[in-house]
């Protein structure tokens, strides 16, 4: 049961990460993350950044399946989802975003260039592949360039990501 307004901030998250709405997050959730982004940019499964992002996928739902998966059937429910992230990023908000940060570093370079960065526009069109819609994704990608440079770099999203995942009460 969802009982703080912290925990019902929570429990809203668990959508992003269901993208097929079957009411659970599993492997293939992950795996449908990062084929929506590579059919976006037009880069191949087997190219090294594709095999990068479905690493990172991968290595994003071993670490949400080890803090979440409470009852180990590699599916997390969103009541374990509320109570796995409650207790465990109230303690540690960083780890979150650390194990989501292989994938986000490898599908900043599928949605952008070698340096590591990806254009204002690209994180606009990433975030609107994993399931936001346009305008609050673009006021999003937006807010992450802090410096004005149209460039967004891996610190800035991951430092984003925690925040908005770990909901600070």
């Amino acid at each position: 049961m969802v009982t703080s307004e912290y925990e019902r901030r929570i429990a809203a998250r668990f959508a992003t990460f269901d993208q097929d709405g079957n009411g659970y997050i599993d492997r293939e959730d992950f795996n449908a993350a990062a084929k929506a982004l590579l059919t976006e940019f037009g880069v191949a499964a087997r190219s090294d950044r594709g095999q990068a992002l479905y690493g990172g996928a991968e290595a994003f739902w071993q670490g949400m399946a080890g803090i979440a998966d409470r009852d180990g059937d590699q599916r997390i429910t969103r009541e374990e989802f509320v109570n796995g992230a409650v207790k465990r990023l109230r303690d540690n908000p960083d780890r979150f975003a650390e194990i989501a940060r292989p994938f986000l570093h490898a599908a900043l370079a599928v949605a952008g260039t070698d340096d590591g960065t990806a254009a204002v526009e690209g994180v606009a069109r990433a975030l609107r592949m994993l399931g936001v819609p346009e305008e609050p994704a673009r006021t999003a990608a937006a807010a992450l360039d802090a410096d004005g440079d149209g460039r967004i770099g891996e610190e800035e999203v991951v430092q984003a990501f925690a925040r908005h995942f770990t909901v600070p009460e």
